[in-house]
């Protein structure tokens, strides 16, 4: 383990956010990373416990080692604490910056959690630094082809891990860019998109071929030997109001950043209401702040969660109490206050304005009706499933969700077409959906052995 009394003897520390005012006026990373004797201190507070929640169904769906390179990390061992992290986590640089790290609420220092994902991308970019991470090409090739459709965080673990038992790869994407919601659904504040490139270059250099541009049609599955549907959750909810979608808003965003071009979805000098309280509906808080918006609001339809944990809500469990995240920080330090109002929605829309009403459970409740400004209306009220044009496609039965998961639960939907990620289990987060594809890659693994017998 760790240090044994490093627990009691280090308080815990993360990376700390920039200077909101500085970090404002770019799309720049939102934390100033600490160095290798800070890493090692807070990797010293690992207890190594004899049931380690962290690495639990609780913690992480990777099931990473954590205990394991902790100790190594506090030993000063970082090279084999970055080999024993890459067992497990096919892109620490990804669930390092993104990941709300499940492990941490899951730790049983529960408040005073270990700061893993601060650890774990502290040792995938000194491995990248050091040059410990090289192409690692396959020792033989199968023979087998798999095509993967969709290079999201699904179809991006999916492909690697397949590419490792030595299939040949390609990833079919529809946009410019590999990386899905890597590259447009996340801001690069969050995610700087360099860093998805990077990865995309080195899985190319490990014999992985991307192919972009192009939506992929059903004749695929006679020229492949498999076929992994990875194309997300895409299908936004409505709120039956005119508005901007948040994927649609954060892309535009997202490719102004890396053309250095004015977005054509812009939030310069305009009121802005975001309705829908998740992260995605943080990202168009920050985005739009880094625009130069004239003001934003945040409208949530449910009830501020509580603050601290409600008792059928225990440890290990994820806390669902009230988290202020980067942009609403952001926004109460350029407004002056916490942009989010609660059970409250959008009525109807009118010139420059919205009409809101406040809700008791989803019923309105007459007479609390408020005109406020707005000029641009962003819709982040999560998603209902993949889009159905995918599915009609290939001929894909979509279950109550939206989603391509068969009843068996298994990620075979017939034939050699397979699914993986949000488009099977519907909308989650980033790691689950490494998790999926590196599951689904495993059972393609099975079938294209089972099937050259």
């Amino acid at each position: 383990m760790g240090k044994v009394t490093g627990f009691m003897e280090i308080a815990r520390s993360e990376n700390p956010y920039r200077d909101a005012a500085a970090r404002l006026n770019d799309f720049g990373a939102l934390h100033s990373p600490q160095g290798a004797e800070a890493r090692r201190a807070q990797a010293s507070r690992c207890m190594n416990c004899g049931v380690p929640f962290c690495q639990s169904e609780f913690g992480c769906p990777l099931h990473n080692l954590i205990p394991e390179w902790n100790d190594l990390l506090y030993r000063g061992r970082e090279r084999e604490a970055l080999e024993r992290l890459l067992m497990t986590a096919p892109f620490p640089e990804f669930t390092g910056r993104v990941c709300p790290a499940l492990c941490e609420k899951a730790c049983n220092l529960e408040k005073d959690a270990l700061t893993n994902r601060d650890n774990e991308l502290y040792l995938i970019e000194t491995g990248f630094e050091r040059d410990w991470v090289r192409p690692r090409s396959p020792g033989r090739r199968t023979g087998r082809r798999v095509a993967v459709v969709g290079s999201g965080p699904a179809g991006l673990a999916c492909a690697d891990l397949l590419n490792r038992l030595g299939h040949a790869v390609s990833v079919i994407e529809r946009a410019d860019r590999a990386g899905g919601l890597l590259m447009y659904g996340i801001p690069s504040m969050k995610l700087p998109k360099p860093i998805v490139e990077r990865r995309i270059r080195l899985m190319e250099a490990e014999g992985v071929r991307f192919t972009l541009n192009t939506e992929a049609s059903p004749e695929i599955m006679d020229v492949y030997d498999a076929v992994v549907l990875c194309g997300g959750a895409k299908k936004p909810r409505s709120l039956k109001v005119e508005g901007v979608y948040a994927v649609d808003y954060l892309t535009a965003a997202t490719r102004a950043v890396l053309s250095g071009d004015e977005p054509v979805i812009t939030a310069r000098d305009r009121h802005v209401v975001v309705v829908g309280g998740g992260d995605t509906g943080n990202d168009c808080v920050g985005t739009a702040l880094r625009q130069g918006c004239a003001s934003v609001l945040q409208l949530e339809m449910m009830p501020a969660p509580p603050a601290e944990r409600l008792p059928g809500n225990p440890w290990p469990e994820w806390p669902r109490t009230l988290r202020t995240d980067y942009g609403q920080l952001e926004a109460i330090h350029r407004q002056g206050g916490d942009p989010r109002v609660y059970e409250t929605t959008v009525k109807r829309r009118l010139p420059g304005q919205i009409e809101t009403v406040k809700l008791r459970g989803f019923d309105p409740i007459s007479g609390t009706e408020q005109l406020l400004p707005c000029d641009l209306l962003l819709i982040a009220a999560g998603f209902v499933g993949c889009e159905e044009a995918t599915a009609e496609r290939f001929g894909a039965a979509l279950n109550q969700k939206g989603c391509m998961m068969p009843e068996n639960g298994s990620h075979r939907l017939r034939d050699n077409l397979f699914s993986a990620g949000d488009m099977r289990t519907g909308q989650s987060l980033v790691v689950r959906a490494l998790a999926d594809g590196r599951a689904a890659a495993l059972e393609v693994d099975s079938y294209l052995k089972e099937d050259a017998q």
